[in-house]
Parts: structure tokens; sequence; C-alpha cells
């Protein structure tokens, strides 16, 4: 039996689809201990790692605009869009915004993955978007782990890394709340890439702190209103450990996490922050297309060229949410 080839009459209706550019829903809300967690969004008794997953949502889906905090180093959010974020050459394909503003810049790290299993979730391989510190190339640590432990009913959460060294996420006056996400259970580990200090206290007595951002390449760096310095290519995307390229046609999950592992006084922990995310080009195809086949058990059926499962209905097609993985 010869494959089934997708008509061009259905590459027409692909190609003319609406998405919708902005998240669609949060997958993984796992923040580090810090003076906003368990209130942005706020934890209450009996909330588990799903519903918390679906506050953020309601924080950040559509553009809503509000923030949600990830902590202290480590602690990161997971989200998607309701279809895939495609890789156009020449151009920024993401924009995620944060809280930034001058001499407060708390960086986070971006990282993509495919789905690669077709199951929906964000269980696959995870590439690094790299970002300037890769290129100016100073104090950047590639395997940096940090765990986080809750003693008792201590308020400080005490942390420890893996170059031996041991200290406190401290609660501060401003904010008296538990910093522990008691959703999630003690020792809390993490394991990612480090970003050299960016603050420094230009005072003298701890009562000023200015972050100074980086030159490109992470959220909640720059301002909002600096489109391109919060803007991210695909083609930045490297193997987390060998910083090896990676080629991505495109990505189905989007992942954040704070990067800084710095104290700074009076201000605390420096917790990267979200408010929102943008595909840049949602209706945008692949740049390279090839005829999509048929399954030999999925006679009668059709696929978008991002795998999506159509099905006639009143006279026309739907996309049914069934993923299949289209590689260039």
């Amino acid at each position: 039996m010869k494959p089934l080839f997708l008509p061009i009459a259905l590459l027409t209706l692909a190609a003319q689809a609406q998405n919708n550019p902005y998240i669609l829903a949060v997958d993984e809300y796992v923040p580090a201990p810090g003076q906003f967690i368990n209130t942005m969004p706020a934890y209450e008794e009996g909330d588990d790692a799903a519903s918390m997953a679906q506050k953020c949502t309601e924080y950040l889906a559509n553009d809503a605009g509000r923030t949600v905090c990830l902590g202290a180093w480590g602690g990161y959010i997971t989200f998607h869009f309701d279809h895939p974020v495609v890789n156009v050459v020449g151009a920024m394909d993401l924009y995620i915004k944060g809280n930034a503003h001058t001499g407060n810049a708390e960086a986070g790290i971006v990282m993509v993955s495919q789905d690669e299993n077709g199951n929906g979730l964000p269980d696959d391989s995870w590439y690094e978007l790299s970002g300037s510190a890769d290129e100016d190339e100073f104090g950047v640590r590639y395997d940096y782990e940090l765990e986080y432990t809750r003693f008792g009913d201590s308020l400080d959460i005490a942390w420890s890394n893996n170059l031996g060294n041991a200290g406190f996420i401290n609660r501060n006056p401003f904010h008296t709340q538990d910093y522990f996400p008691a959703w999630l259970e003690s020792p809390l580990t993490f394991v990612g890439t480090l970003l050299p200090d960016n603050a420094t206290d230009t005072s003298g007595n701890g009562s000023y702190w200015v972050l100074e951002p980086f030159r490109f390449g992470y959220a909640d760096n720059l301002p909002n209103t600096d489109t391109l310095g919060c803007s991210f290519n695909i083609d930045w995307a490297v193997e987390p450990l060998s910083r090896k390229a990676v080629s991505l046609s495109h990505v189905d999950f989007v992942r954040v996490y704070t990067a800084l592992h710095q104290d700074c006084g009076r201000i605390g922990e420096t917790s990267t922050e979200i408010s929102g995310a943008e595909d840049l080009h949602p209706d945008a195809l692949p740049a390279a297309i090839h005829p999509v086949s048929l399954p030999r058990n999925e006679k009668g059926a059709a696929f978008d060229l991002f795998g999506r499962r159509l099905a006639p209905e009143q006279g026309g097609f739907v996309v049914r949410e069934r993923k299949l993985i289209l590689r260039r």
C-alpha cells in the first residue's frame, strides 16, 4: 500500500490557522525558597503541584499580565502555547516578560524542549538558550548543584552546594511568610547553570544595591519595553553541559529558571519573576516543508505540518490534540 500524502488544500489550511501568540498553560511550577514564595501566586491549604501550576496559568495565560516569582537559584516554571513555536531563520522567536527595571536585573535562564515522545508532557530532552555570559566567559558554572533544606520550624532556609559552600535564605522583616514552597518536600535540589553575581552594594552599608543587566539572552534581565532585549532565538539552543549547538525546527515547551545565587542584604535573594510570554510569529511554518504521510493504522485521517491530527467535521477540518514529531 502506497503512503497517502497531505493534500495541498490542507497545507494551505495549516498555513492560515490563527494560533494564540500567548501562553496557553503552565505545566510545572517548582520555585526555590524566597521572600515572595507562597504569595506570587498565593498558596492555600490543600494546594498541590497541579493546583499551583493552575494558579500560575491564571496569572500568565493569554497575557493576563500578573507576575509569578521563581524564588532563589534554580527555581523554575515550564509552560506551553496552543501550538509549537517555530524556529524562524534570522528572527527572534520568543518574547518573555519579567519585572526588571533599571538597576534591578534578576536574570533567569531560558530552556526549550520538543515533545519527542508525543505524550504532551515536558519530559524529553531540554536545551538551554545560550546568553551573553557564554560569550563573555567570566564566572559561569555549567555544573552547579544546590540543595535547600527546611529544618523544623526554622524560618531561615538552609542551602548547600556542590562546591562545599553553605548558607541560608534569610527571612526579612518585609515578608514574614514561610519561604519554602509549602506544597513541595524538603530537601529541594536543583542542577543547572549559575551566572556570575551581578549585584553591587553601592551604599557600602547594605542599604542600596544595584543589579546590572547582562548584555542579552536572559529573562527578567531588561525592562519589558526593551523588546529586543527580552527576546530569544531558538537558534541559541545548546546542550546544557557540553554547550554544543543544537538545531531545532520548533519547540513545544519553554522553561525559565532563576540563574543567580546571591544575597543582597535588605533586598534578600535575587529571584527571577515572569509575567508572560509571546510567540513572535505564531502562524509561521517550519522552514523545511516535507510531505506528511498517514500512518497505516490511521487510514482516512490527515495531519498538518506539526503532526496534529486533522479530522473531517461539519464539512471542514478541525485540529485534534495528537502530536507527532516533525523533524527538519
